[in-house]
């Protein structure tokens, strides 16, 4: 992981200068309000976060918090993308995070999920790969809730996918009926209207179908992690799983490990994070091996509902592109880390996700 280190006053002024002979193709130095041009690996100009393109370093060169706000203001009105009416603040993730949280009316009840958590390890012994925990993680599920339409919907895509990255992923036109029901049904649900309109409102969709069109691309649009083969999507690697070199990647929602342990393919080895919610969703962090391929930090999200982190992981991908995205569910502060796929793009230059999960450390 990198650690950008910003720079203040002058220095974000200096860097700034559209006349700068230096500049790097994957970053924002030199390069705010730059206009899009498909060649760019990144861009720096005022929509990109709208279309989550920007380069990594774009907040720290080209943040509307720095000195190069006040030359870009009238620039970013002139495209309908105003600072001071649109800008996504930290207090803003704050309070829908906090939104979203109350309207999880389908996340499991105190009595529907139980686990068995056993052995904690410290951080530097998760890559130990040694299993502490005789008993499954999962002692009961009540499993009435994967009746409800968003679970149901999320769990068939499960079986969509091959987990190995370097084998090209077909998809069938059942499979691609079986994306647009899922959509329909967490779009059918408070949380995710609430979000919508939280987005809206800050310009960055101009219709909830906008919206859904882009949540089918981002997350289920198909790319390559190896040999070029269009291999992975975002949602395949954050909620489905994949392996790669022999490690276990993503894998990062409690309901596929659920129904993995429970068919004998999931070994659950140890924690090493347990969130403070005394309720769900709750937050672990977990040591497990899939068919033999470790984990050593599989963090995941417990007894929430499909559309609460399909929704959660979303709002960071969009307001927070390849950083900490700090947040508040319950009282209690939490931080969701997201990276953008930058090899491949889709429409207007838009990044797919490369992955989404919570800090737990």
């Amino acid at each position: 992981m990198k650690t950008w280190i910003l720079l203040l006053g002058a220095g974000i002024a200096l860097g700034c200068v559209s006349g700068n002979l230096y500049t790097a193709s994957d970053s924002c130095k030199g390069r705010c309000e730059e206009p899009y041009n498909e060649k760019d690996e990144c861009h720096c100009n005022a929509e990109c976060e709208r279309y989550h393109n920007c380069c990594e370093d774009y907040y720290t060169y080209c943040s509307p918090d720095g000195d190069w706000a006040e030359a870009a203001e009238h620039a970013r009105s002139s495209e309908g993308f105003s600072s001071s009416q649109d800008a996504i603040t930290d207090g803003d993730l704050l309070h829908i995070s906090e939104q979203l949280y109350e309207a999880d009316h389908n996340k499991a009840q105190p009595t529907d999920v139980i686990i068995n958590p056993q052995h904690q390890v410290s951080p530097d012994e998760t890559g130990d790969q040694e299993d502490h925990s005789p008993e499954p993680l999962y002692k009961y599920v009540n499993e009435k809730l994967f009746s409800k339409p968003t679970y149901a919907s999320f769990i068939k895509l499960l079986d969509n996918y091959q987990r190995a990255t370097g084998r090209e992923e077909e998809v069938t036109a059942e499979e691609l009926k079986e994306q647009d029901n899922f959509l329909k049904e967490v779009m059918k649900t408070e949380l995710m209207k609430k979000l919508f309109a939280f987005l809206h409102k800050k310009n960055r969709y101009s219709s909830e179908q906008e919206f859904v069109t882009d949540l089918k691309e981002m997350w289920f649009g198909l790319y390559s992690r190896g040999n070029g083969e269009r291999d992975s999507s975002g949602f395949e690697h954050v909620f489905s799983g994949e392996v790669k070199k022999g490690k276990v990647t993503g894998f990062h929602n409690w309901i596929r490990f659920y129904l993995m342990e429970k068919q004998g393919l999931v070994n659950y080895f140890s924690y090493s994070y347990d969130g403070p919610w005394n309720t769900y969703p709750d937050v672990l962090g977990m040591q497990f091996s899939w068919d033999e391929f470790y984990k050593e930090v599989g963090s995941a999200f417990i007894g929430c509902s499909p559309e609460f982190e399909f929704g959660l992981y979303t709002l960071c991908f969009i307001t927070r592109p390849g950083r900490a995205c700090h947040l508040s569910l319950g009282g209690h502060s939490l931080s969701i880390q997201t990276y953008t796929w930058t090899k491949s793009t889709y429409g207007n230059g838009r990044k797919y996700i490369a992955t989404a999960y919570v800090i737990s450390s």
